[in-house]
């Protein structure tokens, strides 16, 4: 915790109980269902939930933008997110049920309201667009760009006398590591690339990226 408020200043008094009541949850559950490595969760805070607020440090989601995570294993980066960006709308899906029952059982446990999940692989989601696709290290970039494109919504056209900065831009964020330059070839895509150890200088975070692809 002291890692996260390292970097982060304006976590409400609410947010931070919500944040410290991670670590005995994912302990105890991970005992029943093993989401997290055994080697990671003592470095919960670092590895997992730090890790998922690096789209916080980058983004900024409007109030009822909605987004979708897929492949959420433990919760991540949906969970972080979901208490950073408590009026933004977070859907996470894995095809693992018992994933999830992790998931919302820690969801219920500290009070999330703006959480909901779906037990289902992301190719068979229908008539569903969300704003943005969030995913940590999931599946090869060409693979997540397959399956967010039919998720997104479609780029929006400014209104008269609105400056297109205010304007979301529908799109993948994903977080991955190592060498990426022929993954990122193979998808054919043209992605904005984010060093996450220029946001947080910690030996972890050394060759992991955050990849946005826009619509």
């Amino acid at each position: 915790m002291i890692l996260i408020e390292q970097y982060f200043t304006d976590f409400t008094p609410h947010q931070l109980d919500q944040l410290r009541a991670l670590a005995p949850l994912y302990q105890e559950w991970n005992e029943k269902i093993n989401v997290i490595s055994r080697k990671d969760i003592d470095s919960l805070y670092e590895k997992h939930v730090l890790h998922s607020l690096s789209i916080a440090a980058a983004f900024e989601f409007p109030p009822t933008t909605s987004i979708i995570d897929l492949g959420t294993g433990g919760g991540f980066p949906g969970i972080p997110l979901a208490i950073f960006f408590p009026e933004v709308n977070f859907h996470l899906v894995d095809s693992i049920a018992k994933k999830l029952k992790v998931v919302e059982a820690v969801a219920e446990g500290i009070g999330l309201k703006n959480v909901t999940t779906q037990h289902t692989r992301a190719e068979e989601i229908r008539n569903r667009k969300f704003d943005f696709v969030i995913s940590r290290a999931v599946a090869p970039l060409k693979d997540l760009w397959t399956w967010s494109k039919p998720l997104l919504k479609p780029k929006q056209k400014p209104a008269p006398g609105m400056p297109e900065t205010q304007l979301i831009t529908p799109g993948l964020i994903c977080l991955k590591g190592g060498d990426l330059a022929l993954e990122i070839q193979e998808s054919g895509t043209k992605p904005k690339i984010l060093d996450i150890y220029s946001i947080f200088p910690e030996e972890y975070f050394r060759e992991k990226f955050m990849i946005y692809v826009s619509r």
